[in-house]
């Protein structure tokens, strides 16, 4: 019999900590090994526990969060998941912890009785059990922390066959990222050289206000413009489009021969919104097979369907290598696929797109 999931609950709230531990325990695979009231007592806990997993709350008494995450990923990097507030303090919080070395967040909104319960379950036990099972979790998440362009760099596999990413003029690119995302892209969008004359459009799986704050905190430390995208945005050259959370970004070509961006709750049964597969099959119905595909960490397949459909026209993709993702689900589903031309690891994905856009 497999040994089940360690997983430690860190909030001040009891009622967090209790419904926390249910949702968790509920799923039969995760262990509540224990629970702390604040900062300092998690980290002290983490410390001498070790488990597998970490909730994290990121306002307490004591020690906060963003504090007490700075020194478990400094004395026990574990796997750490924030629990945020849904609102745009809490965005910005929650992006910074993800700096920090967080994997990913669940919303404090949870503890509400409603009809997205049962989702927002689901939900958490399916990322802490992708989470954990992850090789060497740890280890990638210490360097995702360390890269630095003049430290640790690695030579990961550059893609399959040998052969470099032909340069096609590519007229777009598509990038689809989930879990790991916000500090991945933090390390791939500032490093677009501001020469670049395609525009990006990019589905990260997030909530509205934390999509917002990720395209302002890319804005302020980017060579290109990025920004969350709006309904009717004229799309630019070298500019960067994140999809808002809850809505679907696809584009539209108008007569004057413009190509303005649309925002959709429609269609409403994907699992994802925004989702990788909506985006990049509007942008390859504008751009054909001069989309360059790229896909990121992430848990799922989202973005496999269209993956396959620019492959099919003759199209080109690039695939995050598994060492440097934090989930390997995405990725591993357009390599495995064979969908993947090239495979990089995160510090070269940049690099790849500066060569060949």
């Amino acid at each position: 019999m497999l040994r089940k999931i360690r997983a430690v609950v860190i909030d001040d709230s009891a009622f967090m900590r209790k419904s926390l531990s249910i949702m968790l325990e509920g799923s039969g695979e995760i262990e509540v090994i224990g629970t702390a009231r604040d900062g300092l007592e998690g980290y002290n806990l983490v410390k001498s526990t070790k488990p597998d997993i970490v909730t994290l709350d990121i306002e307490m008494p004591k020690m906060d969060g963003l504090t007490a995450l700075q020194k478990i990923m400094k004395d026990c990097p574990t796997p750490v998941m924030m629990v945020s507030s849904l609102t745009t303090e809490g965005a910005e919080s929650t992006l910074k912890a993800m700096e920090y070395g967080a994997v990913d967040f669940i919303p404090k909104e949870l503890s509400f009785v409603n009809v997205n319960i049962i989702k927002i379950k689901d939900d958490l036990i399916r990322k802490v059990k992708e989470i954990v099972k992850q090789r060497s979790l740890t280890d990638r998440l210490q360097r995702l922390r360390n890269l630095s362009g003049k430290s640790k760099t690695r030579t990961g596999v550059i893609e399959p066959d040998s052969k470099p990413l032909p340069k096609i003029g590519y007229k777009a690119i598509a990038l689809g990222i989930s879990t790991g995302g916000p500090m991945s892209l933090q390390k791939v969008v500032p490093a677009i050289k501001k020469e670049i004359t395609v525009p990006i459009f990019i589905v990260q799986h997030m909530p509205p206000k934390f999509t917002k704050s990720l395209a302002e905190r890319l804005n302020g430390i980017s060579n290109v413009e990025v920004k969350e995208a709006e309904h009717n945005d004229v799309v630019k050259a070298g500019s960067v489009y994140i999809a808002p959370g809850g809505f679907h970004m696809t584009l539209k070509k108008i007569s004057s021969g413009q190509i303005l961006i649309d925002i959709s709750e429609n269609p409403s049964t994907t699992l994802h919104r925004p989702s990788v597969d909506i985006m990049m099959s509007s942008v390859l119905n504008v751009y054909g097979k001069s989309t360059l595909g790229v896909i990121m960490t992430g848990m799922g397949k989202d973005g496999y369907e269209a993956v396959k459909e620019l492959k099919n026209i003759g199209g080109y993709t690039i695939a995050q290598d598994e060492d440097s993702c934090v989930v390997y689900g995405m990725p591993k589903a357009i390599v495995d696929a064979g969908y993947a031309d090239v495979i990089l690891p995160l510090e070269k994905i940049a690099d790849q797109i500066n060569k060949v856009v």
